[in-house]
């Protein structure tokens, strides 16, 4: 099973929260399978052109990535997870579906709120479910800590 890490980090000026999925930050994996179709478009540096999601956007909360999405684009049963560099989800959002079960969490259909590429090579990740509730354990830990609750 895949593992994933969510941190709040402030450290560039911008609080955002951080994901790792399997070691890896979640926008260098979206950036190596959006890379060709940014290519294709002439615009290299579209791809992975994110930053993590901050706080408020989760409404303080992390069942955002589990069964109470703060932040939605397509209205479908998405859950934005990644939002643009210019620190505006809205502006270039990442989202995927997440399904949960009493024994995983699998995030899959990752799309780009502003292009039709397809994004087939990133996912699904799926998570063995008592590891991801302590991952959002921990993430309302953090949120608590930064904002003073």
């Amino acid at each position: 099973m895949d593992t994933v890490q969510f941190a709040v980090n402030d450290s560039s000026g911008t609080t955002e929260v951080i994901i790792r999925i399997n070691e890896t930050s979640l926008i260098d994996l979206a950036r190596a399978a959006e890379q060709p179709w940014a290519d294709r478009e002439g615009k290299p540096n579209l791809a992975g052109s994110y930053m993590g999601l901050g706080p408020w956007a989760l409404g303080g909360s992390s069942t955002h990535f589990l069964d109470n999405p703060r932040a939605v684009w397509f209205d479908d049963g998405d859950t934005v997870l990644l939002g643009c560099d210019c620190g505006e989800w809205g502006c270039w959002p990442l989202v995927a579906d997440i399904t949960a079960t009493d024994v995983q969490v699998t995030w899959s259909c990752f799309r780009q709120g502003h292009r039709d590429w397809n994004l087939s090579t990133l996912g699904p990740f799926v998570f063995a479910r008592p590891e991801y509730d302590e991952a959002l354990r921990k993430l309302d830990e953090d949120l608590r800590a930064y904002l003073g609750g």
